[in-house]
């Protein structure tokens, strides 16, 4: 989905750095966004009480009221606004944390400003595409897993599993050769291609919570498939 003139998305930018706001919010004019700057979490809060954006992009370090907090509160009025979180590359338990608490994707400072424009899109995109006519190349089916490249979202025997969009990139890399492993280096390239702050560590953790997801619907799933030493693979035949 492209922006238009005639409906534009608004974007917060929530960050305590200046140059960050000043930005992102320049990329996301271009990209024909409506960008909405907050310095810190509690001016951002207070807006957000009035009125919620379309999608945050949100500092996880910060004074007054870090990211963890804001994204708690606004999980508690709303499950759905896309949120994407920023975060320094040393700051790795804060972003699991951010992940497990609601945030649909992170990227690490620096980052590409294409990369996160790309995720942003992403993101709308699934939007758009809801209830919406999908072309069959769009679909890609293995077993009882269905892809839809268009709006980044998964289902399994029908039930659709609410992905970040770095998970849906994993398991969309993991599908592509099934029974083959996949390592680690090869995971982290595809789901942050123009992001090179990334550890096994947060690798694990993604793949983690994507069994979690699929579990959650089917008690018996066990297609994604740990190759200790090595990394994963999405089970053949499955």
């Amino acid at each position: 989905m492209e922006t238009t003139g005639v409906t534009k998305y608004s974007v917060a930018i929530v960050d305590d750095e200046e140059n960050i706001r000043e930005t992102v919010s320049y990329a996301l004019k271009k990209e024909g966004y409506t960008p909405l700057p907050f310095a810190d979490g509690i001016s951002a809060w207070k807006a957000f009480q009035v009125k919620l954006p379309d999608l945050v992009i949100l500092d996880i370090i910060m004074p007054l009221m870090d990211g963890l907090e804001l994204c708690r509160k606004i999980r508690s009025i709303s499950e759905k606004l896309p949120l994407i979180f920023l975060t320094s590359k040393d700051d790795e338990l804060d972003r699991i944390l951010g992940l497990e608490i609601g945030g649909d994707d992170y990227l690490c400072k620096p980052f590409s400003m294409r990369e996160l424009m790309a995720r942003v899109k992403v993101l709308f995109r699934r939007i758009s595409y809801q209830g919406g006519t999908i072309a069959e190349e769009d679909i890609l089916m293995y077993g009882n897993l269905r892809l839809n490249l268009q709006c980044y979202t998964v289902e399994w025997n029908g039930i659709n599993i609410p992905l970040t969009v770095t998970e849906f990139m994993l398991l969309r890399s993991l599908t592509t050769y099934p029974g083959y492993v996949k390592n680690r280096d090869q995971l982290m390239k595809e789901a942050y291609p123009n992001n090179t702050f990334v550890s096994d560590r947060t690798i694990d953790s993604h793949i983690k919570r994507l069994r979690q997801k699929f579990l959650q619907v089917d008690s018996e799933f066990s297609c994604i498939e740990t190759v200790y030493g090595l990394g994963y693979r999405y089970k053949a035949g499955c």
